[in-house]
Order: C-alpha cells, then sequence, then structure tokens
C-alpha cells in the first residue's frame, strides 16, 4: 500500500432504463406542437419513463445488482459505494444505505460512502470521490463502486419532452482500461437559480429555461478554458480540440450539445493567435471580435460555428448520443450514458488509446471537464464494450406506450409522491428481468422491493 495506485479510473460499467418509452413524433402530436419541434428542434426521438414501480431506489438496486452479476463481482470486493442523484426520496436517508440489503446478506458493512446531491452534477462528484478514495491514504485495496441514477419528469408544458430516466453503475479502480487523467480537471461553480425543486412534495422542478441554458453555456466556457490552461501547462504545449477523439457533454437533449459541440471550436478560435485565424479557421473572420458572455444567444455565431464544426461534431460526439436520444434526459447518469454510447460505437481496437474530452453541468451550477485516456490493453476494453452491448441492445425489447396513457401515468405518479401507506399499481409486465420494483409504501413511509426473476443469468 506504500506507493499511489496507477492508472485509476473505470474497470466495469453497467447501464440500465425504464422498460416503457414515450415516441417524441407521437407526443408532438399529442401536446399539439408543431412537428419536429421535439424530434427536431430537440433533437430527441424517444423517452423513457417510470411508472409508480419504480423510484430512484430501485434503479439503483437494478444497476448494482447487475453490475455485480454480470462482472462476477463478490459484495466484500467493494469498499466504498457512493450514490449521486438528486431524485430525492428522504430527507435524511440515503440511497446509498438502502443499497445496503445487497451487501449486508454477505457480512459486507463495512463502506465508505453516502450520497452527493447538486442537480445533474451528483454523479460526477460521486465518481471522482470514488477515484479521490482509490488513489488516497485510506484506500485499502477493494474495490470503489460510483452510482447515477434519476428520475426527470416536468410538469405537462414544453420542459415535458426533455424528461428521461435511468441509472449508471462504474468500477473504480486501479490498473482500469478507463483511466481519469490526473491533475487536469477544471471546475466551475456559481450561486444561480436556474433548475431547482423547492417543494419537496413534488417532482417537478422549478426551471427558467433561458438562464439554465445560458448558464450551462458559461459553466462550458468557464470549464474548458481552465482545462486547456491546466493541460497546456501540465503537457508543456498548447491544447485544443484536434487533441481528443472524442468530445461528450452531459445532455439535456441533443440539439444542445451539437451546440455545445460548436461553442467549443468558438473558444479554440478566440483562443488562436489572430494571425493564424484566417489558416486554422477560414471563413470566421467576421467572428473575431465576438465576447463570449455576449454570444449565448447570438444566432449568427451559433449557426455560423455549428455549420464549421458538422464534420467535428458527426466524428468525435455524435456517436456518444444514442441512449441520449432513445431514452432522453437521465440527469446525473446523463453524460455516463453518452460515455456508454461511446464506447459501443466503435471497435475495441480504435478506442484503444483514445483520448475523451468529458464536461459534466448540474443546475445551481457545478460543472467540471475532464478527461480519459483509453488504455490499450484490449481485453479489458472488450468486456466493458460487449456487457454495454448487451445492456443497451434492450432498448430494442421496450415498450412504446401511447402518449395519452403516458400522461396518466405522469399525473399518477405527482398525484402519489410521497403518499404513505400506498400500493402501487403500475404493471410490471414489460418490466426486464432481474428488475427491482417497489411494492408497498407502509404507513411510515417505509419501501419495500422486490425483484423481476433474472433466470437467463441463473438468478431468481
Amino acid at each position: 500500500m506504500g506507493s499511489w495506485p496507477e492508472n485509476v479510473g473505470i474497470l466495469a460499467m453497467e447501464l440500465i432504463f425504464p422498460s416503457q418509452y414515450v415516441d417524441q413524433t407521437e407526443l408532438e402530436a399529442f401536446d399539439g406542437v408543431s412537428a419536429g419541434k421535439y424530434t427536431i428542434g430537440l433533437g430527441q426521438q424517444k423517452m423513457g419513463f417510470c411508472s409508480d414501480r419504480e423510484d430512484v431506489c430501485s434503479l439503483c438496486l437494478t444497476v448494482v445488482q447487475k453490475m455485480l452479476e454480470k462482472n462476477s463481482i463478490r459484495p466484500e470486493d467493494i469498499g466504498r459505494l457512493e450514490v449521486g442523484t438528486e431524485t430525492i426520496i428522504d430527507k435524511s436517508k440515503s440511497v446509498k444505505s438502502v443499497l445496503m440489503q445487497l451487501f449486508e446478506p454477505y457480512g459486507v458493512t463495512d463502506l465508505e460512502g453516502v450520497d452527493c446531491t447538486n442537480a445533474c452534477y451528483g454523479g460526477t462528484a460521486a465518481l471522482f470521490n470514488c477515484i479521490s478514495w482509490v488513489e488516497s491514504s485510506a484506500w485499502n485495496g477493494r474495490y470503489a463502486l460510483a452510482v447515477a441514477a434519476d428520475i426527470a419528469v416536468y410538469a405537462k408544458g414544453p420542459a415535458r419532452p426533455t424528461g428521461g430516466a435511468g441509472a449508471v453503475a462504474m468500477l473504480i479502480g486501479p490498473n482500469a482500461p478507463l483511466v481519469l487523467d490526473r491533475g487536469i480537471r477544471s471546475t466551475y461553480v456559481k450561486h444561480v437559480y436556474d433548475f431547482y425543486k423547492p417543494d419537496l412534495t413534488s417532482e417537478y422542478a422549478v426551471v427558467d429555461g433561458k438562464l439554465s441554458v445560458q448558464c450551462y453555456l458559461s459553466a462550458l466556457d468557464n470549464c474548458y478554458q481552465l482545462y486547456v490552461k491546466n493541460a497546456s501547462k501540465r503537457l508543456g504545449k498548447n491544447i485544443d480540440l484536434n487533441d481528443f477523439d472524442a468530445v461528450i457533454f452531459h445532455s439535456p437533449y441533443g440539439k444542445l450539445v451539437q451546440k455545445s459541440l460548436a461553442r467549443l471550436v468558438l473558444n479554440d478560435y478566440l483562443l488562436t493567435p489572430k494571425e493564424l485565424r484566417a489558416q486554422k479557421f477560414s471563413g470566421l473572420e467576421e467572428f473575431a471580435n465576438v465576447k463570449l458572455e455576449e454570444s449565448y444567444f447570438d444566432r449568427d455565431v451559433e449557426k455560423a460555428f455549428m455549420t464549421h464544426s458538422q464534420a467535428t461534431f458527426n466524428s468525435k460526439t455524435k456517436p456518444s448520443l444514442f441512449v441520449a436520444v432513445e431514452n432522453g434526459n437521465m440527469y446525473t447518469p446523463s453524460v455516463y450514458g453518452c460515455l456508454a454510447s461511446l464506447l459501443i460505437s466503435k471497435s475495441v481496437s480504435e478506442l484503444a488509446g483514445n483520448k475523451i474530452l468529458i464536461f459534466s453541468y448540474g443546475s445551481g451550477l457545478v460543472s467540471s471537464m475532464f478527461s480519459i485516456t483509453v488504455g490499450k490493453n484490449t481485453d479489458n476494453l472488450k468486456t466493458i464494450a460487449s456487457l454495454l452491448s448487451q445492456s443497451i441492445s434492450l432498448m430494442n425489447s421496450r415498450q412504446k406506450v401511447e402518449p395519452q396513457k403516458f400522461e396518466t401515468l405522469m399525473e399518477l405518479r405527482q398525484e402519489v409522491s410521497h403518499k404513505a401507506p400506498y400500493t402501487p399499481v403500475g404493471s410490471i409486465d414489460s418490466f426486464f428481468p432481474g428488475t427491482y420494483y417497489l411494492t408497498q409504501i407502509d404507513e411510515k413511509h417505509r419501501r419495500f422491493y422486490e425483484r423481476v426473476p433474472d433466470t437467463a443469468n441463473g438468478h431468481i
């Protein structure tokens, strides 16, 4: 234990999402909005959602149990377990404590970590804490497990199509195939009310849509410029987007991600000495005096840089958006769903040695930019990609729900939010094998769960 563990990062990943979805094209017609408003304007195709049978705890129970089973990990091999979520069902008791049901039967109770909360950033906070634990004097040689899970629902209106749900679990340890680069990440934190949930009796947020977009882009600017400064200093050379094989983002909706990639190209343009801009950014000379803080909603700037960056977006970012486009915004797992999508978009030989730039954002606001270096050991990488492919392939087995039924289920969720006692009424017929679901909330608000048998993997 005397040496600093090397190549600390992600050893394994597991991703889950709801077994039900609503089609965004059908939702456009049902909501009476113009055709393409959700599919083209937002860049979304389908939206996964949960009935009253699932909550944040059931999502976490499912993703952690599947992680352990599919990767043959013994509960006693985990020494830290941390959960990132903004889907709060108890003001005191952590979701992590509920997950102890999976470990206590094996005599495992010495698990460090609790929950991390700040909008969509909590999963990244959990990941960073797990990385730091493995790299610290507190590390006891066991794995850490970072879990991100949320159910994103909005009141009926323009924000509702940007919902979604899901969970990601990441196994953290040394000698990983996905290594978090040390000493160069950046963080930008600020007090602002762009999106928040002050009503603890409701799942719905208070959202200032325009301010939220401005905050996201401002945080992106600040994180990128500080990351470039830190990386350039550490590596002894100037850094820009050309140094990365992939660039992924927290994805509230697909169109914002495309605008964000263009935004980073704008940053590169402004960071490039004026005498070199014409050579590297032909056709953008008229934007030489653009100020970042004045350009958040400048359509001319946005259009020009989106056009200029289209090929870069197609090669470095679009492959990461499959889960986001097909399932919606998962909040804390969102950016890691993008990572999972990226990892199954190429062959392992193409991924080996890649450098991935990652932007994580949570309203309110907290944001970070960091990078991952993909190892060259293709055996470990192949295992991650293969298991993620199995998980994501379940997208094709989901049940499509008509918009009217979807709205009825959303109304039920709001009606019974924090109700006790309560017995859920939603069907579990479409649930994937191995899914945990809520069976009862008693008069003391205690929650009880059961699991759909996973006979295909030998688990009941």
